[in-house]
């Protein structure tokens, strides 16, 4: 499966697709199943993207329903209760929306230019921002995600570690910028339980052009499209 995955050209389009409160749907991939491999495999692939994925937009569309006609009726405590639902779903989509983006089977390296510079200002080297995050993936206790955002106040990037699918942004106020999915269902086929072992592999498949595409261009369409995203919803 090809097609396309959120860029910063596409935000536009689906900046109008939220305000007009339209149902959300699954991006499609902007690669095969199988073209991550042999560092992720086409069975996890598929899996991830057409059933976790799908049933995070799936589960997201009809508890916004259920919202809506909560806000419709006034009732505050059915609003109250649908929260965490719309906070899981939403940031599952939002987080995998982000995450296929950010993987590429002509990835790996080291960043270039601006990213690369900003990396060893923040960091020291590429080679400790590495290991930092991956110490913080692998340190996410049971499921979650690592990141690494960018602190606009500060101007500086920095490394989180969100659990379950809670979103960055809308529960740090970083800008996603590279997130890796440390859920079991993103390795456990092909790496078990050794997380660090996928970690590892992940490094060979990073799209740093991706990456560095949100960095250049001072993250304004893609805060703008997380921050509309994130008003569907309150963040409890």
């Amino acid at each position: 499966m090809t097609a396309r995955a959120y860029t910063g050209r596409q935000l536009a389009p689906a900046l109008g697709y939220l305000g007009s409160r339209q149902k959300h749907s699954l991006p499609d991939l902007p690669y095969d199943y199988g073209a991550l491999e042999p560092h992720i495999n086409a069975e996890i692939m598929q899996l991830h993207h057409s059933k976790h994925h799908a049933a995070y937009v799936n589960n997201l569309n009809v508890t916004e329903e259920k919202y809506q006609e909560a806000l419709a009726k006034g009732d505050v405590t059915a609003q109250i209760a649908l929260q965490p639902a719309l906070k899981f779903n939403g940031g599952g989509h939002i987080n995998h929306s982000i995450f296929w983006t950010n993987l590429s089977p002509n990835g790996g390296g080291e960043p270039k230019g601006e990213l690369l510079e900003a990396i060893k200002r923040d960091f020291g080297s590429f080679e400790k921002f590495k290991e930092k995050l991956t110490a913080a993936s692998v340190g996410v206790q049971g499921s979650g995600w690592g990141w690494l955002g960018f602190n606009k106040e500060r101007g500086q990037l920095q490394i989180a570690a969100c659990p379950n699918q809670d979103p960055l942004q809308g529960t740090t106020g970083l800008i996603p910028l590279l997130g890796i999915d440390v859920w079991e269902h993103a390795y456990y086929l092909q790496y078990k339980n050794v997380r660090p072992d996928y970690l590892k592999a992940i490094w060979n498949i990073i799209n740093w052009e991706n990456i560095h595409g949100l960095q250049k261009v001072n993250h304004d369409h893609y805060t703008e499209y997380v921050k509309l995203f994130m008003t569907i919803f309150v963040v409890v």
